[in-house]
């Protein structure tokens, strides 16, 4: 791998979710640490599973990793540390304030941001903090601070007394406001960052449009913020071996093709490709053979028994997802996962069964949209809301209103606020709520849905602005009725999508708890691009099949209601034909699985 030619002594990974970061990180750590480095690895991600990886209990401090001498891991859980923060913030209003107020308060705290921010708290004392860390001559992160909260921790303005008369109820400055007195930890921390000589930013993607779309975004954000120093690994690149396979060789056309598409600002950094391995990578003789050709073929995996489960495609949910006449149905999920695929097949099945249905979009890559938007069909109403206008008219309007009276230090902190992810989400939300109030005369099918803490947001400001005004008869009717809506399932049916892998159902069980926070419980769950419904002959593709029984296994048995599972496709489904082939009884499906014994 590149980045251990001339290795820094700070290394930071960053990916979106499910794209091996973590394994990247820990096979790092494990070939440094080979080579006669003390190294430290440190993981503030709370998907995190460096015990599973590196086969060692990994606590809240330095662990001595088993059989690599020189080797210390520690997970810190943001989570734990945003609720900690959260706590000390509100407490003081306990029995002062209103229940409602204090309660919004609370879900205030409660977003990506507060954890985000709290993440960077806790990893700045190793980071900033020289004395920390003097005992190591690596340290590794495998997770990295975005480019929103470096700008964020970097203005002069967020460390003013504007942080504490400030009353816009925005998002991410209540955090900032109890960490003054780090400043002078947290500025180190963003030095050494931007110091290519020390620091060194390894972005993980995967050789798919999304991550590397996703990659080239990071990238751009954080070189505006001074980490120019960056490479790039493509994890889980795949070669077909078997050339009779053709699910094999579509794959590894599908990966080619991304590549050559790759975006500029990704094809001009030092890039290490990673071959795909047949099984998860536990333990650490796998890790030191990553970046080899010799991983492929290694699994933790052996033996495989034959099953006769059968596995109920999409088509399963049609009747009961159809069965109100009308109402909302939401395709959730982290980016990647095929939510607008999901959202996109549904539509056209229920449009061909006669419903007038109106199919929404935010994803502004969304080609499965776009073509169906161009090859109309009866019934079927396509629109997308656009999150860039969306966010830049809400920014707007909070300008003119809440920045009205600040001063230009004031005004600085609050446009970099409104930058957050959490903006993003406020913006776009309001457009869904307008889409959501036609699912009351048609059915409505969202590929893009608020997050259980948006939900919750806005729930305790409602709460907290009866409190206070004591009339909430005043309030318009469609947001009186918004919240009862979501959490109606004879209204509002949300399934949730993810892939069949750790990563990927881990963030989507988060987001199942999220959205039951809100009172709102998920119909289904799918899981997309699946080996296991497909007769492959290809060594890694069978050895891959093999390891996606424990994933489905949880969601069926202990997370979902309902469970459908879609085939990996050889050709990704853009317009209506193929869209229909997914919800159809004959979608190739394998007649037996096979399930893993370790």
């Amino acid at each position: 791998m590149k980045h251990l030619d001339h290795p820094t002594r700070v290394l930071f990974f960053t990916g979106k979710g499910g794209v091996g970061k973590t394994t990247m990180a820990c096979a790092t750590a494990v070939q440094l640490a080979d080579q006669g480095n003390r190294v430290l690895l440190v993981s503030t991600d709370p998907a995190s599973n460096l015990h599973d990886v590196l086969a060692t209990q990994i606590r809240s401090e330095p662990t001595p990793i088993t059989d690599v001498s020189r080797l210390f891991a520690m997970n810190i859980d943001p989570a734990e540390s945003a609720r900690a923060y959260r706590e000390r913030m509100v407490e003081p209003y306990r029995g002062v304030l209103p229940d409602a107020a204090v309660a919004s308060m609370e879900e205030q705290f409660s977003g990506s941001c507060t954890l985000e921010i709290a993440a960077f708290d806790e990893f700045s004392r190793l980071l900033g903090d020289a004395s920390a860390t003097a005992e190591y001559d690596h340290v590794i992160f495998d997770t990295a601070p975005t480019g929103h909260t470096l700008r964020l921790l970097t203005l002069p303005s967020a460390w003013s007394g504007f942080m504490e008369t400030n009353t816009t109820g925005t998002s991410c400055l209540g955090p900032l406001a109890g960490l003054q007195a780090q400043q002078k930890l947290y500025q180190q921390s963003v030095a050494t960052l931007s110091d290519g000589d020390s620091t060194t930013l390894v972005l993980v993607a995967r050789p798919d449009v999304s991550a590397l779309n996703e990659a080239a975004r990071t990238s751009r954000e954080l070189r505006q913020m001074g980490v120019a120093n960056q490479q790039l690994i493509i994890n889980g690149l795949f070669i077909a071996t078997d050339h009779n396979d053709p699910m094999a060789l579509a794959m590894e056309e599908r990966s080619a093709k991304a590549l050559r598409e790759i975006p500029d600002v990704l094809a001009e950094l030092p890039r290490t490709d990673v071959p795909l391995t047949a099984g998860n990578v536990l333990g650490i003789e796998l890790l030191r053979l990553i970046g080899s050709t010799n991983a492929i073929s290694t699994t933790t995996s052996e033996s495989t028994v034959s099953a006769t489960t059968a596995l109920p495609a999409l088509d399963s949910l049609l009747t009961e997802l159809e069965a109100p006449g009308h109402g909302v149905i939401l395709s959730m999920g982290k980016g990647g996962v095929g939510k607008t695929t999901v959202a996109a097949s549904i539509a056209v099945a229920l449009a061909d069964r006669g419903h007038e249905v109106h199919l929404s979009t935010t994803d502004p890559a969304a080609h499965v949209m776009a073509t169906l938007a161009a090859d109309s069909m009866p019934h079927l109403t396509v629109s997308r809301i656009d999150p860039i206008q969306e966010t830049a008219d809400y920014s707007a309007e909070v300008m003119q209103t809440a920045g009205a009276s600040l001063d230009d230090a004031g005004r600085a902190l609050l446009e970099e606020d409104l930058r957050s992810p959490c903006t993003e989400e406020i913006a776009v939300f309001r457009a869904f709520a307008r889409a959501v109030a036609e699912g009351t005369e048609k059915f409505v099918v969202l590929d893009t849905a608020p997050t259980g803490h948006t939900i919750l947001l806005l729930d305790s400001a409602l709460a907290y602005h009866r409190e206070v005004t004591r009339q909430s008869q005043q309030m318009p009717e469609s947001v009186q009725n918004l919240l009862p809506r979501l959490r109606d399932p004879e209204f509002t049916r949300v399934l949730i999508v993810t892939l069949p892998e750790a990563t990927p159902v881990h963030e989507a069980t988060q987001l199942q708890s999220d959205l039951r926070r809100a009172d709102i419980e998920p119909f289904a769950w799918v899981i997309n691009q699946s080996l296991m419904p497909l007769a492959v002959t290809d060594p890694v593709l069978k050895q891959r099949q093999a390891g996606e029984w424990s994933f489905i296994t949880e969601v069926k048995e202990v997370q979902a209601q309902r469970l459908a599972v879609i085939p990996i496709l050889a050709v990704p489904p853009v317009g209506i034909a193929p869209l229909r082939k997914l919800t159809a009884p004959d979608v190739p499906r394998a007649e037996s699985i096979a399930s893993t014994r370790n």
